[in-house]
């Protein structure tokens, strides 16, 4: 009875054996975070360029005159930075308003593709910025100018009869205004352009117009064309009688009666009296009547 009495017990030895399990949890979990530690401080001393990116080597702040391509590159924490911008293709829609050298407002919807060049990555960073600063502060603006300037070489007219070479020149000035700040542009689409309300209307009137004159002009044409060629009917008609009768000689109206005589030789009633019809004294008054 003493013995048992003197033995632990259990209830006793459970919190020794939490203890324990705990210190073993405490010491794992420090491990571990020990681990992470030199894993983020090995991965500091390294920067990772994704693909279509290109990095910009700051040393305490300074831009350094190298740019980092894909992969993955060694720096030295807390003195280098670096700062990743994208060279891919860029797509930018822009809604511009301009003059045509009439002075009609021109509105007009651009969709521009741009890209920053890889090589300049640095010095567009040092100069301008990060990709917002990009397009408020350079792409927009030189939008808006460049249409400005070439929809005033062109009438309202023009610009939709001409779209590809405005859309032409568009291309040449942007190209020129952008390269200076290390943008290249890729292509520019002219997606929409279109005019005043009062311009669109006086366009349609202007339309309706020549279509009316059109077919003015077609009437009477068909008129003239239908005139000329009564005329030449009527025309030939005479020429032909003309011909019939220049064809009609004493001889031929002879024969013509030889060949229909039924044998009976006609007769003609006069004041005389009736008697026969001398064919001969005929044919010498037709002959009479034509030369006359």
């Amino acid at each position: 009875m003493l013995f048992m009495e003197t033995l632990p017990k259990l209830h006793d030895l459970q919190p020794i054996q939490n203890s324990k399990k705990s210190s073993r949890d405490l010491y794992a979990t420090g491990r571990v975070l020990l681990a992470l530690f030199f894993v983020a401080l090995l991965a500091s001393f390294f920067t990772i360029v994704n693909a279509g990116e290109r990095g910009v080597l700051l040393k305490f702040g300074e831009v350094q005159p190298i740019v980092l391509g894909e992969g993955i590159h060694p720096i030295i924490p807390l003195v280098h930075t670096v700062k990743k911008l994208s060279v891919r293709v860029q797509s930018q829609e822009i809604t511009a308003e301009a003059s045509s050298r009439d002075l009609q407002d021109v509105y007009t919807d651009v969709a521009l593709n741009w890209h920053i060049v890889p090589e300049e990555t640095h010095l567009i960073f040092q100069q301008i910025g990060e990709q917002n600063a990009i397009v408020q502060h350079i792409i927009n603006p030189a939008v808006e100018e460049v249409l400005k300037a070439v929809m005033a070489m062109y009438t309202a007219e023009e610009i939709i009869t001409k779209r590809g070479q405005v859309k032409t020149g568009v291309d040449q000035a942007l190209i020129e205004r952008l390269r200076p700040y290390h943008i290249d542009v890729d292509d520019i689409s002219l997606v929409h352009v279109h005019f005043s309300n009062r311009f669109s209307d006086a366009v349609e009137a202007k339309q309706v117009a020549e279509q009316e004159a059109k077919r003015a002009e077609f009437v009477a044409l068909k008129a003239v064309k239908e005139a000329e060629a009564r005329v030449n009917l009527a025309k030939g008609e005479a020429e032909a009688q003309q011909l019939l009768q220049n064809s009609l000689t004493p001889e031929l109206l002879q024969r013509q009666t030889i060949e229909k005589w039924n044998g009976n030789l006609p007769l003609i009633m006069g004041g005389e009296g009736t008697k026969l019809l001398d064919m001969r004294q005929l044919m010498e008054a037709n002959q009479m009547r034509q030369n006359q």
